[in-house]
């Protein structure tokens, strides 16, 4: 057995709406279909792949950067990087951009309205 490439991240929310309208203005994400199942929630798309699902619950009282234990980050990687730091500026969202020489990568590091870490990472002089 090989593992490809992953899959999908799933986020547990409160804010479902927030978070779609962020992850389509940062990332360049497209909501799209997602099975009927009996909750609320939304497959965000690249190409034609849902690489970011959301599902909502209103019931927990903290979620993303509030809880005690969660992933650390998790991460893409893009082509364009002068594009997304642009879109990050004009969104004002912030960032810390990291350059690691070692691996020839930039790295944009941001949080989403929940407050989980995630990085954009691009070819340094592509």
């Amino acid at each position: 057995m090989t593992i490809k490439r992953l899959e999908h991240v799933n986020v547990v929310t409160t804010k479902l709406n927030e978070m779609v309208a962020w992850y389509e203005a940062i990332l360049g994400l497209t909501s799209g279909p997602r099975p009927n199942f009996p909750f609320c929630g939304a497959w965000l798309y690249t190409d034609e792949v849902p690489v970011i699902h959301l599902v909502e619950n209103t019931q927990l009282d903290r979620v993303g950067s509030e809880a005690a234990l969660k992933l650390e980050h998790f991460a893409f990687s893009a082509k364009g990087s002068e594009e997304f730091e642009r879109r990050l500026n004009e969104y004002g969202a912030p960032f810390q951009k990291i350059e690691i020489q070692e691996t020839g990568l930039v790295q944009f590091h941001i949080a989403d309205p929940d407050g989980n870490h995630l990085h954009v990472d691009f070819v340094i002089d592509e």
